[in-house]
């Protein structure tokens, strides 16, 4: 049994990382500023120590190991005690790779858009189909109520976050997960706090590549032109997957339906089967796609395959149903990312059969928040007849560099969009309570909370039903 202490202990990944050493009989404690739910409630559940803020005395004297979180750097105070003390301390990329994945085989989610949902539906293909696996999700999984599971088959499936690792490595997370097999639906330009331009996050993807050994697998987008170059120097076998007729493993003949989509899957040309999901939109088809072809390559026959996808149950906060009140349907959705936001709309656009769609959004991201994707934002909203933009969330970002909610809806607007900005989170609950209609979707999209606008729009919705 290993004595771990974590820094920055309340966000997501690192509590996960900490529920799943404490649930193999480690001693596992940690700190961190703003300690609030719904992570302060996780870690209750899990009967983990949260002491609030940071302070050398945080750290027992008899600690085996210190696992130092990317969001602290130097001067944090129990950083210095970490480094003046001479203790181990590893990223939590490197904890998850140390503990886990040398006898294990990676298969690893990667991309852009779709990371969290792949890697969730390849999970539960596993799981359901018999093999045991492992997995760690940057989400809840409806199947799995958690986002990690540890089995005692051979395959450990993670969600490779391009995110830096620590204040000690900048390099992304994903380089540290010893893949075996590798998936990138796609690949664009994000996560502007950390990379300076596409070139940079394209340098890291193919970083990733080169660590797959020669009898891996890397599986690529075959409708991201960024993606499937990735398969130019790969040391293994390639294959590509898509709606477009080059790809290998292509989704075709796709009918969407009001909560589901179905699909034929074809090899070569060759119909393999067809499929349905529980999920909308062409983006929730390629993502379907690429977790069939993964769990093909792992040995599930594709009637078991088949018979999985339409028992998942999806991934929290991913266009996921908040409530319904007066025929008004609340989504939340964590799109931040132009492409996510559109294909978000276009989704439901394709699955709504009447009423209007809102789209509400929140620049909260340090993707979102940021100048240099003013423009794509403003063709994002395309499919939304009615667009509310929130408040830019950092508004400590120098002018120049900060997204300008006006000019947004201006363009919005020009595009021949109808767009409002409201400041105030009570106004745009007053203002959707009030106009919207029977039969109208109301997608929230955001990755934090919003102050709380999916349950406030609920209770206001029916506050008015009762009136």
């Amino acid at each position: 049994m290993m004595r771990v202490h974590f820094i920055g202990i309340c966000g997501t990944a690192m509590a996960t990382l900490a529920a799943m050493l404490k649930s193999e009989g480690h001693a596992v404690q940690g700190s961190d500023e703003h300690v609030y739910p719904p992570m302060s409630t996780f870690l209750e559940n899990h009967e983990i120590p949260c002491l609030d803020g940071f302070a050398e005395t945080h750290i027992p004297a008899d600690i085996d190991l210190v696992v130092v979180g990317n969001a602290v750097s130097r001067g944090n105070p129990e950083v210095e005690a970490v480094l003046e003390r001479k203790l181990r301390y590893r990223s939590l990329p490197e904890m998850v790779r140390e503990t886990w994945l040398w006898d294990r085989r990676s298969i690893v989610v990667a991309g852009t858009h779709g990371k969290t949902t792949t890697a969730s539906l390849l999970a539960w293909l596993l799981t359901d189909g018999g093999l045991d696996p492992s997995f760690l999700v940057g989400g809840v999984t409806g199947n799995f109520g958690t986002s990690y599971r540890l089995g005692k088959g051979p395959d450990f499936v993670i969600e490779g976050d391009e995110y830096d690792s620590a204040f000690f490595d900048k390099t992304a997370k994903f380089l540290k997960y010893l893949p075996d097999m590798v998936v990138v639906g796609n690949l664009e330009f994000d996560h502007a706090d950390i990379y300076d331009d596409f070139a940079a996050i394209d340098r890291a993807a193919r970083g990733l590549v080169r660590l797959l050994p020669r009898n891996g697998h890397l599986l690529v987008g075959a409708d991201s032109s960024a993606a499937l170059a990735l398969g130019e120097d790969a040391p293994c076998t390639v294959s590509s997957f898509g709606l477009s007729e080059a790809a290998d493993w292509r989704a075709a003949c796709i009918e969407p339906g009001v909560d589901a989509t179905t699909f034929e899957v074809r090899h070569l040309g060759q119909l393999v089967t067809t499929v349905q999901i529980p999920l909308l939109g062409e983006f929730n088809v390629r993502n379907a796609l690429a977790a069939f072809v993964l769990g093909r390559m792992v040995g599930l026959e594709p009637t078991t395959i088949s018979r999985s996808l339409t028992r998942f149950e999806g991934v929290r906060r991913r266009l996921e149903i908040r409530g319904q009140q007066r025929g008004v349907t609340i989504y939340d959705d964590f799109a931040h990312h132009p492409t996510a936001v559109r294909e978000t709309l276009t989704g439901l656009r394709a699955a709504l059969t009447s009423g209007r769609i809102w789209a509400l959004f929140e620049p909260r991201s340090a993707t979102a928040c940021r100048r240099v994707f003013q423009t794509a934002f403003a063709s994002a909203f395309g499919d939304a007849d009615e667009v509310i933009i929130g408040s830019v969330y950092r508004s400590s970002l120098p002018p120049e560099q900060r997204l300008s909610e006006t000019q947004l809806v201006e363009e919005v607007g020009a595009a021949g969009g109808r767009a409002r900005h409201f400041s105030d989170v009570s106004k745009i609950v007053e203002v959707v309570s009030r106009e919207a209609a029977v039969g109208d979707v109301v997608v929230v999209m955001s990755n934090g909370s919003f102050g709380g606008i999916h349950e406030r729009l609920l209770d206001a919705l029916g506050a008015g039903e009762e009136t």
